[in-house]
């Protein structure tokens, strides 16, 4: 196992974090579970979130109530997975995908770790276009300069940069950033909720009909795909609790730090839907709040909405550069996040020059991200039901010697629910460009392919018989030779 100082790799030892992949030592696990509430906070500051509110108006044809039911419902669904796969990460202390090794084998992790690995090129892609987005809205509003090909470049490119500096900081600069951003967005999304209950034509609200079940039930699929996404992150952000950090407590401040934030977006963004419907297909998921709000709400908000989507692309570089540690990319954790940075800026640039619709893109790869990632979550999440630690050195240990091994490097119990859960889960799946052949069952119709995939991989994996862990052969003592 590398070696790291205690300076170096502990979260309290200052602004760099250097440790990769090794768990942590008990020694150094001084975190607070009171700290992982602004963690999620800052992980669901996103305009984004108004956008997929006005969506399940406009779309979804769900009224106020509903619209309601949905914003609380996701979040609890959502992020208490996150909550409960976050536990694993004090058992361990070590990140989810490193984790994960002994859930499929060194091998065999290498294949749900490529596929999270490349989904997250289009959650940071999508988040740095937002950020984008923010700041080409705040540049209209007070210069009144208008958005061209040179000035998508440039900002896609300030955006991406400051994401790379905070991730790769590490930990103790997402936990600064992250509580002084729930402070700001807590207070100025106070300020536009006072404001949209002191403008907003309710008799117009709440006169709209109610939609059907199948929409309501796809809206909670769909806004808690945006939580999903996060749940093999979840370990990154507790590795440093001791392990005998309360488990309620973790999920509680999960659910909690998302939910806060979750809940008055989405019905922000739904009672803004009612007078312009247009911001639910706009191509420009931000430059709708320099018109709904006046300007001395909306910069400042917008400024900060900017710090919050920097941050939640920060969080999510963070744990991409473990990923793409455990795939075998032998460089440090900062130099590989700069993999990811590079992604998101040429995919960011196509999605905005290129893309003929922003929130459909987003709406399709939300979809199948919790898809992706709910066939590793339904594996994972059954395993931590029958163990209760990890074997640190096994961890680190890629060789036949590891007692995560296996047979050949692979977990087969695990690669066969994993591997038949993804294929039956994208066949429930519809999207912009793509419909599974089971598209138009019950579960299709209501959005639930990835609660299928959860469901199916946790069944197989739970009934297959059990692939036993590599017993490390001890070396035998040479013989002792006596000399007369």
């Amino acid at each position: 196992m590398p070696h790291v100082s205690e300076s170096e790799g502990a979260p309290n030892g200052g602004a760099l974090e250097s440790r990769g992949l090794e768990p942590v030592p008990d020694a150094e696990r001084t975190g607070r579970v009171r700290e992982l509430f602004p963690t999620w906070v800052a992980a669901n500051i996103s305009v984004l979130l108004l956008t997929m509110g006005a969506g399940l108006v406009v779309f979804n044809g769900l009224n106020f109530w509903q619209v309601l039911l949905v914003a609380a419902v996701a979040p609890v669904l959502s992020y208490g997975i996150v909550g409960v796969i976050s536990i694993a990460g004090k058992r361990g202390g070590a990140p989810g995908m490193a984790l994960s090794r002994a859930v499929f084998g060194q091998r065999g992790n290498l294949f749900p770790g490529a596929l999270i690995w490349v989904a997250r090129w289009g959650w940071e892609t999508i988040n740095a276009v937002a950020g984008a987005y923010a700041v080409l809205t705040v540049l209209d509003l007070l210069l009144g300069v208008k958005s061209n090909t040179f000035l998508i470049v440039v900002t896609l490119l300030v955006f991406v940069s400051l994401t790379f500096l905070v991730s790769g900081l590490g930990i103790n600069a997402l936990r600064v950033c992250s509580k002084w951003s729930t402070y700001l967005f807590g207070a100025f999304s106070v300020l536009v909720l006072a404001y949209l209950v002191a403008d907003t034509d309710w008799s117009a609200v709440f006169a709209k009909p109610a939609g059907s079940t199948a929409m309501l039930v796809a809206g909670i699929g769909t806004i808690a795909a945006g939580g999903i996404s996060w749940v093999p992150s979840g370990p990154d952000f507790t590795r440093y609790l001791p392990r005998t950090a309360s488990s309620k407590g973790v999920v509680g401040s999960t659910v909690g730090g998302a939910g806060i934030v979750v809940l008055p977006m989405v019905l922000m963004g739904a009672v803004m839907a009612v007078s312009t419907p247009d911001l639910a297909s706009a191509q420009d998921p931000v430059s709708f709040i320099g018109e709904l709000l006046p300007m001395w709400i909306s910069v400042p908000y917008l400024l900060i909405a900017l710090i919050g989507m920097l941050l939640i692309n920060s969080m999510s570089m963070y744990s991409a550069g473990f990923t793409a540690q455990t795939l075998g990319i032998k460089v440090p954790r900062a130099a590989a996040v700069s993999v990811n940075a590079v992604i998101s800026l040429v995919f960011g640039f196509l999605l905005m020059v290129v893309a003929s619709s922003f929130i459909g893109s987003f709406i399709s790869f939300l979809t199948l991200l919790a898809v992706a990632f709910s066939a590793w979550i339904g594996v994972f999440g059954v395993d931590m039901l029958r163990r209760r630690s990890y074997d640190a050195a096994a961890l680190m240990d890629t060789t036949r010697t590891s007692a995560y091994w296996y047979r050949g490097g692979f977990a087969w119990q695990a690669m066969t629910a994993w591997g038949v859960a993804l294929v039956v889960g994208l066949l429930f799946t519809k999207v912009d460009w793509f419909a599974g052949p089971l598209a138009s069952s019950w579960i299709g119709r209501n959005g639930l392919g990835w609660a299928a995939t959860i469901v199916l991989a946790a069944v197989l994996y739970a009934v297959l018989p059990r692939t036993p862990e590599k017993v490390p052969v001890e070396p035998v003592p040479a013989r002792e030779t006596v000399s007369i």
